[in-house]
């Protein structure tokens, strides 16, 4: 049995990387996408939406295809479905096919999302640790990889579409080889509660406490931050600051870059400080870090922001994820549902947002939302301080 965990938690580290590469090679390819399609800064937020659409459809059908079918059998479906779609927007012409790609690409991306990390918190269930901030690591990872091999790419000429394909196809092979590790089966709080016998009615009768509420809000505020960045961030030094596209890909580059070497330190700096000075620190260097990148006239400075607000972020998600698993036992997988789905609709809406309000000032500009946003979070981090069994377990588990 220990070796099935093993097993599955590399597999699990392998989907994380793939479904981060993936969206990774959409995000750096966004520059080249746009100028193709012919479209404003404002049109592309428009139809960002769409791909927050398809992703939030596939996040409801892959939550309730995981609990009926196992992971096993949903989480590849969803890679091959993601890998497979990825070549669209290099393939789009006019917004109109733009639109359509970005739907169907959203909805295999939102399968693989939710699937990965309904299986991640079986494992880390298993392992009786913290183990979600590598997760999110390794996620991050991709996102370094699509970085380079766009980066290369596009220094040699070669088109976002043979670019996308190729790391499509791949990813394609990838999620069918990882699938022998995953667990068969990732039990939901209500299936545990059943298991318990007497306890799920009383589970059923309660209701959702206002600490997870706040605890979703502070995800979509932290989630919406990330997103933004994700779609704006090479476009940010192309366009404002005039860098050339081999160089502002890695604007995303090196956010990616600080938000895994973030999330590699937070678990053991968790364990040692606690997840609250995890939130409320990180979040402040993440405010320090977007208001840089949104005043500096200089591509280097920028540079600095970005990795200041990717490693000030890179922390906080994952521990809201695990204070909402850990808040109550018995209901610990419709919590955790509760404030990843708030989060990744904050993930999606964020590029939207941006792109709504380049109507109005300068894209730059539209980052001190993200330094609000980012300070409000500082400022209730406190809310991990009370009833954070989380912190007691982290305390027992190190000492």
């Amino acid at each position: 049995m220990e070796r099935s965990f093993r097993a599955a938690r590399v597999a699990t580290f392998v989907y994380f990387i793939l479904c981060g590469t993936l969206m990774g090679a959409w995000v750096v390819h966004i520059p080249a996408i746009e100028e193709r399609v012919g479209i404003s800064h404002a049109t592309l937020g428009g139809l960002l939406v769409l791909l927050g659409l398809g992703a939030f459809i596939g996040m409801q059908a892959a939550g309730s295809l995981t609990d009926r079918l196992g992971a096993r059998v949903v989480v590849p479906a969803a890679g091959v479905l993601c890998g497979a779609t990825l070549v669209l927007p290099g393939l789009s012409r006019d917004p109109w096919t733009l639109a359509g790609a970005l739907l169907v690409f959203g909805f295999g991306n939102g399968c693989l999302d939710v699937s990965m990390n309904a299986h991640a918190v079986h494992v880390e269930k298993a392992y009786e640790r913290p183990v979600m901030s590598a997760f999110h690591a390794t996620f991050s990872v991709g996102g370094v990889v699509a970085a380079l091999v766009a980066a290369g790419a596009a220094s040699t000429g070669t088109s976002p579409a043979a670019t996308l394909g190729a790391l499509g196809a791949v990813g394609v092979m990838t999620a069918l080889v990882a699938a022998r590790g995953l667990l068969p089966t990732a039990p939901t709080a209500a299936a545990a509660s059943a298991a318990e016998g007497e306890q799920a009615p009383v589970a059923k009768r309660r209701g959702t406490p206002g600490r997870i509420w706040i605890l979703a809000a502070l995800a979509l505020m932290a989630m919406l931050c990330e997103g933004a960045a994700n779609d704006w961030s090479a476009l940010h030094l192309k366009d404002i600051l005039g860098a050339p596209a081999s160089t502002a890909a890695f604007g995303y580059g090196t956010f990616a870059a600080m938000m895994t070497l973030g999330r590699l330190l937070a678990d053991p700096l968790s364990a040692r400080f606690g997840p609250m000075a995890i939130l409320r620190y990180g979040s402040a260097t993440a405010a320090v870090g977007i208001t840089i990148a949104a005043v500096s006239p200089w591509i280097w400075a920028a540079f600095v922001g970005w990795a200041l607000f990717g490693l000030g972020l890179s922390g906080c998600v994952p521990q809201l994820f695990s204070a909402a698993g850990h808040a109550d036992p018995s209901a610990a997988g419709a919590n955790v549902s509760r404030v990843a789905g708030l989060g990744y609709l904050g993930m999606l809406a964020g590029p939207a947002v941006i792109g709504w309000m380049t109507h109005l000032v300068a894209l730059n500009h539209t980052f001190l939302l993200l330094t609000l946003l980012c300070a409000v979070t500082a400022a209730t981090a406190g809310v991990l301080r009370t009833g954070s069994g989380r912190t007691q377990e982290m305390a027992h588990s190190g000492s």
